[in-house]
C-alpha cells in the first residue's frame, strides 16, 4: 500500500493527515477515518490500513489541530485523570460540529485534486466523539457522502442546534449507527429515543445495537475490546461501503 503523512489545507489552517491507498487498480472511493477523542495514534493508522486494503483511499485527519501540533496523545491518555487524559479533555470539550464541516469540505477540495481518488461518491465513519461528525457530513454534503457510520457516537441527541438526531432528514446517504450495550455516552434510552427520530425522518439504513459489549469495542488496545463484535463492526462497514461506493 502507498501512505502519505502531509498538511491538508483547511480555512483554519494545516491539518495533519494520514492517507493510505491500494498499489493496483486505482483510481478508489474515498473512504473518511474519523477519530475517536484520544486522538492520531497508531491503532487508527492500521485501521486505516485495513480498510485500503479492500480498496478505498482512506485519509485519517487529526480533528485536534487548531490545538497545535502536540495535539497528539501518549498511550496514558487511556488513564482516566491522568495529565494526558485532561489535556486531552481540555481540547475535545471545545470540538463542535460546524468546524469539523469545514474540515470536511477541505478534504474533498483536496480529494478532488487527487488522481488516485475516483470522482464520485464517498463514505464517512467516525467513533466515538466522530460518530456525530460522520452522521453531520451525510446531511450537510448529501450530494458527496453516500455511506456513513457511527460506531458507538457520543450524545447522539441532545438539545444541540448540530444534534446527529436532527440531521437525518437532509441526508441521502445510507446510515450505520452501531451503538454499544454498555455505554454511559449512548445510554439505552438514547438508542431508543434515536431509533424514533430515524425512523420519523424515513432515513435509509439501521440502528444495531450490539449486546454485551461497551463504548470501544472495536478497538484492539482497549480493555473493552471484543473480538466477535469488532469483527462485526468490520463486515458491517466494508459492505457498506460496497453497497455504494464499489
Amino acid at each position: 500500500m502507498h501512505e502519505q503523512e502531509f498538511d491538508l489545507p483547511t480555512p483554519d489552517g494545516a491539518m495533519p493527515s494520514f492517507a493510505v491507498r491500494p498499489e493496483r487498480g486505482g483510481p478508489h472511493p474515498l473512504v473518511l477515518l474519523l477519530m475517536d477523542a484520544p486522538g492520531i495514534r497508531e491503532e487508527l493508522r492500521d485501521m486505516a490500513r485495513r480498510l485500503a486494503g479492500v480498496g478505498y483511499v482512506v485519509l485519517l485527519p487529526n480533528l485536534y489541530y487548531r490545538a497545535g501540533r502536540d495535539a497528539v496523545f501518549s498511550p496514558e491518555v487511556l488513564t482516566h485523570g491522568s495529565a494526558e487524559h485532561q489535556r486531552m479533555r481540555a481540547i475535545r470539550t471545545k470540538m463542535t460540529i460546524p468546524p469539523v464541516l469545514r474540515d470536511i469540505a477541505a478534504i474533498f477540495a483536496w480529494a478532488d485534486t487527487q488522481a488516485e481518488v475516483r470522482p464520485g461518491p464517498a463514505g464517512a465513519h467516525g467513533y466515538c466523539m466522530s460518530g456525530p461528525y460522520a452522521l453531520a457530513a451525510a446531511a450537510h454534503f448529501p450530494g458527496r457522502v453516500a455511506a456513513a457510520a457511527s460506531f458507538y457516537g457520543t450524545w447522539l441527541v441532545s438539545a444541540a442546534e448540530a444534534s446527529p438526531h436532527l440531521s437525518f432528514a437532509r441526508a441521502r446517504a445510507e446510515h450505520y449507527i452501531a451503538c454499544a450495550e454498555h455505554d454511559e455516552l449512548a445510554p439505552l434510552p438514547m438508542v431508543e429515543e434515536l431509533r424514533g427520530h430515524f425512523a420519523a425522518a424515513g432515513a435509509s439504513g439501521e440502528i444495531e445495537l450490539h449486546p454485551g459489549v461497551h463504548h470501544g469495542f472495536a478497538f484492539p488496545a482497549r480493555w473493552c475490546y471484543d473480538k466477535p463484535a469488532a469483527e462485526r463492526h468490520w463486515e458491517r462497514l466494508i459492505a457498506l461501503y460496497r453497497r455504494h461506493l464499489g
